[in-house]
């Protein structure tokens, strides 16, 4: 019983790392060139994190020159941690940096992109 006590508390203290909407139509992927795990996937106009592969390493964070990545202990994002979850499933996994978009620039800061301009068609992957 202490065994099952243990392991379900550890389970709830897993964390986990979520890519957010400032990500959409930037697709930056200087995250996806440090990631040890590879839990990065890839969609047409923006990156997700597996969160039953990322570890917790926090390395993609820092790398990430829109700031589209955030630990899922931060508030209101449960809803763009089951978007990452469930895309992906079905997106394309992606290990290597490849160029942004050209207009990459002109989307930083936009706001409400997730609400606009998100597209849940995948990407090419690696």
């Amino acid at each position: 019983m202490a065994h099952a006590l243990v392991s379900a508390r550890l389970e709830s203290l897993e964390m986990t790392y979520v890519v957010v909407e400032s990500c959409i139509k930037c697709k930056y992927m200087d995250c996806v060139e440090v990631c040890p795990v590879d839990c990065f996937y890839e969609g047409e106009n923006m990156l997700v994190i597996h969160p039953d592969e990322c570890i917790d390493c926090g390395v993609c964070e820092p790398e990430c020159p829109v700031d589209a990545i955030k630990p899922d202990t931060e508030p209101g994002l449960e809803k763009l941690l089951k978007l990452n979850a469930d895309l992906a499933k079905v997106w394309p996994n992606i290990t290597q940096k490849k160029e942004p978009p050209a207009d990459a620039k002109a989307w930083e800061g936009v706001p409400n992109k997730l609400e606009t301009h998100f597209s849940s068609s995948p990407g090419t992957g690696d």
